[in-house]
């Protein structure tokens, strides 16, 4: 929308009237105003480049707003005060689309594309037509009609022949101008089409804001961008950070009313092009263009692979259209959908499957946690048969029940978990989630501290407790012993030879020996790992403690700061927060385990079965202090070294590791497919992105 040229003289003319070079008349003052703030609005919305501060972006829109209050007659239609209005709406009354918004045909594979390439080819009478490939956004549709250059109407797609209107709604949206230049391409009257979404980020932050406040939190992004559409009130609508995506003009008109599509508007990219330069958000550096199907394949297989779940907006799959308008409108349109075009469809990430029954499960901290257990579902290439229900507060939010049927998500390659309940099924035999008032292992009440979500149980000798802690203790990032699987604990466990940590180093061996499957060589290996691990690092010991809240990274902090583990029986509060890291919550948690005498009994114990308590430089000493002050965290897929060498050579340089992108990180290492850390770190001038060489050749390594 603005050259390079025009963005310098308005970065200019904007420090010029904040510095004091304000016109002197209010009409040339308000003109000036509104003309900047309309091009801080397309760096924001648009571009995502703010220039201004947000308290200076505030200073401008109130002046404008103090102007329009003492002279109302400059007040206009397309001003930026004139996004919300003040009334709230009733009702939304229904209006005729100027073109039908027809739905998509959808491909679930290659051979799915190659069919419609092949039907392009005979429609169209083309050999080798021009394709478009754009991605299909999560959201809500949504279509705009600008007469005369101005915003003049906004509906929701309804039943595609007509929708409701939401005019006001759609002013309230930021990125939706007011105002568009269309007039200087010759079009006096066109109807865009678009979908308002919610960033995953911004989604996020709403959701953080009403967790804090302790309102109900959105389901998912779609959901709440479609209901937003809807609210009554456009002040309430204001508040909420939708986004409008515009990706295709259905209607376009000249002065002379003629149809301007597929004469003067003659491709589909050319068309995104024009709304690109007036100021609309768009989906021109997403278009992909070919004429080759196995390379369009490839695209959108590699897209779904390495860009999808890194892309700041949910998508469920690609758009292909024709780029010809004229060969478009030769295809033509079913009463369903247009043979022009097709969708995509990546492998569901969402899925309805039925709630069966729910398990409570205990952690080694005491944590009860609900797991609902479903009918098998398939999901993104995984079946999913359990979910964690996380605490009591999270099933009675969203009223789950078990027989219910549940939506079951999953966002990118990560765990799934429940995201709505299909209340629509219900036939009444639906029974509620009871949460137990006792312990399932151990049969103690449960409690519920006052600044957790979680019941807890607090026996100590809570049989499930115990067998957790162990699993714990002698997992890969805690002691490390090779031989002692949590099959082969709760065996032992069974037997009553292990009853708490410190009987591990007291094995009955020749007793082992007569049982089924273990043979000399078995018994050697578990007796050579348990003897290991008595010389591991100080830190893993404190790992494999299973304090609450202290994991690798606060035990590694702990051990360069303590000479001998028994000590941190003696720090205070203020002592332990003077290790990096470490604040008032972990602090606490770590005074309340050396508080309890049974578990300073137990360092106690390890210590006579042969474990150092004492900070051992030998046991993994640093091989030099390049890194010394420095913070680094790792993305992307690593090929120079595994990430646990990675992390690894981090600390014996002397530097630390960080778990995620903040102004704290220094550098940033990136590897192959780099997502979302990536993106966010190339917003923050304080971090450097580097690759592995690099990194090696920071430590000296070649």
């Amino acid at each position: 929308m603005y050259s390079k040229q025009q963005i310098a003289l308005l970065n200019k003319r904007t420090a010029a009237f904040m510095a004091g070079a304000v016109p002197l008349f209010p009409n040339e003052q308000a003109e000036e105003l509104k003309i900047l703030i309309r091009y801080h609005d397309w760096l924001y919305y648009i571009r995502s480049e703010p220039v201004l501060t947000d308290a200076d972006y505030d200073a401008l829109y109130r002046k404008l707003k103090q102007l329009e209050s003492a002279h109302p007659e400059l007040r206009t239609a397309d001003s930026p005060t004139a996004r919300v209005s003040g009334g709230v709406s009733n009702e939304f009354r229904p209006v005729q689309h100027l073109a039908a918004m027809l739905s998509l045909d959808n491909a679930f594979g290659t051979s799915d594309l190659q069919d419609f390439y092949r039907r392009l080819v005979d429609l169209t009478g083309t050999e080798h037509p021009h394709l478009i490939t754009e991605p299909k956004f999560d959201g809500a549709s949504i279509a705009l009609v600008y007469e005369n250059d101005l915003l003049v109407r906004a509906a929701t797609r309804g039943d595609g022949v007509q929708g409701e209107e939401i005019t006001a709604n759609a002013r309230a949206i930021s990125s939706i101008p007011l105002k568009a230049p269309f007039s200087e391409f010759g079009i006096i009257k066109v109807e865009l089409r678009g979908e308002v979404v919610i960033s995953r980020q911004d989604f996020e932050s709403m959701n953080e804001s009403l967790r804090k406040q302790g309102s109900k939190l959105f389901q998912n992004a779609r959901n709440t961008a479609s209901g937003s559409l809807r609210m009554k009130n456009p002040s309430d609508l204001a508040e909420r950070k939708l986004t409008a995506i515009l990706y295709h003009i259905s209607f376009a008109a000249d002065r002379d009313g003629k149809n301007m599509l597929g004469h003067a508007l003659k491709t589909h990219s050319g068309n995104i092009e024009i709304l690109q330069k007036c100021g609309f958000k768009t989906t021109w550096d997403d278009l992909h263009r070919t004429q080759d199907i196995l390379e369009l394949n490839a695209y959108i297989e590699d897209w779904g692979r390495s860009e999808r779940d890194r892309y700041p907006i949910d998508t469920d799959g690609m758009v292909i259209k024709l780029d010809s308008i004229e060969l478009q409108q030769k295809c033509g349109s079913t009463a369903h959908h247009p043979r022009w075009a097709v969708a995509y469809k990546y492998q569901a990430r969402q899925a309805q499957t039925r709630l069966l029954k729910v398990e409570f499960q205990l952690g080694r901290t005491g944590a009860v946690t609900p797991v609902a257990k479903l009918e098998p579902v398939s999901l993104g290439g995984v079946t999913v048969s359990s979910v964690s229900l996380h605490n009591q507060e999270f099933i009675e939010e969203k009223d789950i029940r078990i027989f219910d049927y549940v939506l079951v998500e999953r966002a990118g390659e990560v765990i799934p978990y429940i995201s709505a309940v299909n209340k629509e099924l219900r036939t009444g035999h639906e029974q509620p989630v009871v949460f137990p008032k006792d312990c399932p292992s151990c049969g103690e009440a449960l409690i519920k501290p006052e600044d957790e979500a979680v019941w807890r149980c607090d026996n100590a000798e809570c049989p499930a407790q115990m067998e957790e802690r162990l699993v714990h203790f002698v997992s890969r990032d805690a002691m490390d012993i090779e031989g002692l699987g949590r099959s082969t604990i709760a065996e032992f466990i069974q037997r009553d030879w292990i009853k708490s940590v410190e009987d591990i180093y007291h094995l009955p061996y020749e007793e082992i020996r007569s049982l089924e499957g273990w043979g000399d060589k078995s018994v050697q290996n578990l007796m050579e790992g348990i003897e290991k691990s008595k010389r591991q690092p100080l830190w893993r010991l404190i790992n494999a403690l299973g304090i609450r809240h202290v994991g690798t990274t606060t035990a590694k902090d702990l051990a360069r700061e303590v000479d001998d583990l028994s000590f941190l029986s003696e720090w205070n509060e203020e002592r332990l927060k003077e290790t990096e890291g470490i604040g008032p919550i972990v602090a606490g948690s770590i005074l309340s385990w050396f508080s309890h005498e049974g578990n300073r009994k137990l360092l106690k114990q390890l210590q006579e079965a042969g474990l150092s308590l004492k900070s051992d430089e030998t046991a993994e000493s640093r091989i030099s202090s390049k890194l010394a002050g420095m913070s680094f965290l790792f993305t992307g897929s690593l090929s120079r070294f595994t990430r646990e060498e990675a992390k690894a050579l981090v600390e014996q340089h002397g530097g630390k590791l960080l778990s995620g992108v903040s102004p704290k990180l220094n550098y940033l290492v990136a590897g192959q497919d780099a997502g979302s850390k990536l993106e966010k770190a190339k917003k923050l001038a304080a971090v450097r992105i580097i690759s592995e060489d690099e990194f090696l050749e920071m430590i000296g390594n070649e």
